[in-house]
């Protein structure tokens, strides 16, 4: 039986200073799946191996697949294992301004796996986690993010989460919302838990 394509992918983004654009991300990628569909998942700036939906989302491989390119963690394999609660020490994330030779030769090497992923003709959708987060934190340029949605076929559904959407990027979408934060957890001392925030 032939796969079911989509006749008009569009480009969604997900951008805001809250939480849920990840999981908004993930919940579409779950909703694709149900239908036949195929998504694949190129996570910008996330290289710790310890994110509820990476074992989650084993369990639809091959339909989903996904890759990850980003700083890791010291404690990574204890948190993983569930020997240790993420500390919050940011080792995993970059200050802006202060990305380094090697962050921009990961994002580099990301940029390369989303082309080359939304050019195949092998996915329905194609998520691209924290793309625009990777433009404000300057190891990927808002031209080469216009570049990947100009190589987009038209049967590809295209999303882009992160913060700090930039203008072009937006005006580029189809569909864009923007996650804004009215309270959050963080504002009464309480760190991310495992299962709800990672």
């Amino acid at each position: 039986m032939a796969r079911t394509r989509l006749v008009k992918g569009l480009v969604q983004v997900y951008t805001g200073n809250c939480k849920g654009k990840t999981t908004a991300a993930l919940g579409l990628a779950l909703r694709a799946v149900g239908h036949g569909y195929k998504v694949f998942i190129v996570q910008f700036m996330k290289g710790v191996s310890y994110y509820g939906e990476l074992f989650s989302l084993q369990r639809f491989y091959p339909d989903i697949q996904l890759a990850r390119y980003g700083r890791s963690c010291p404690n990574d394999s204890l948190i993983r294992q569930g020997e240790m609660e993420c500390t919050g020490c940011m080792t995993c994330f970059m200050r802006k301004g202060e990305a380094t030779t090697q962050d921009k030769q990961v994002a580099a090497l990301a940029l390369q796996r989303a082309r080359q992923v939304i050019s195949s003709g092998e996915w329905d959708i194609v998520i691209l986690d924290e793309l625009t987060n990777a433009i404000y934190f300057e190891v990927v340029t808002v031209a080469e993010a216009l570049a990947l949605i100009d190589l987009k076929p038209e049967f590809v559904e295209l999303v882009i989460t992160g913060r700090n959407a930039p203008p072009e990027v937006q005006e580029r979408a189809h569909l864009v919302t923007e996650m804004r934060e009215i309270k959050h957890p963080y504002q009464l001392g309480i760190p991310s838990r495992r299962g709800i925030e990672y």
